[in-house]
């Protein structure tokens, strides 16, 4: 059993690590770390560095969690990157982290959890920053 967490270098990201953590613990699943970029910028905040990605790594390590960690930047959104990954890997759960916005951010920017929630053909747990148990 795997699950497949969507993470970004911020505090949403956290949440949805922290609780896919617990899920997997819950579940003993493998857990699949998902954090990608488009590629297309120089800079992409919400790429993690090496860093970062030592810290996580540390982190799951230490509490055994079976694991891997993946950064495709293929030139596909976040969101598709997710959705392609779950069902690869026949996930039984996806984790997401979610971030307020308003109603028109929404309708302009469109919106990656959104659209995890809508298209996942497994249960999706999306979580908000600070509200993990």
């Amino acid at each position: 059993m795997t699950i497949v967490v969507g993470y970004v270098p911020t505090p949403e990201g956290e949440a949805a690590l922290t609780q896919a953590i617990l899920e997997a613990r819950k579940s003993n699943s493998k857990l699949l770390v998902i954090n990608s970029s488009k590629g297309d910028a120089l800079v992409d905040n919400r790429y993690a560095q090496e860093p970062e990605i030592q810290t996580i790594e540390e982190r799951l390590a230490a509490q055994g969690i079976d694991h891997a960690i993946i950064q495709p930047v293929r030139g596909h959104d976040a969101a598709a990157e997710v959705l392609d990954a779950a069902e690869e890997q026949k996930a039984e759960l996806i984790v997401i982290g979610l971030r307020r916005r308003t109603p028109v951010g929404k309708l302009i920017m469109g919106s990656t959890s959104q659209r995890i929630l809508l298209e996942a053909d497994c249960p999706v747990l999306a979580v908000k920053a600070g509200a993990t148990a």
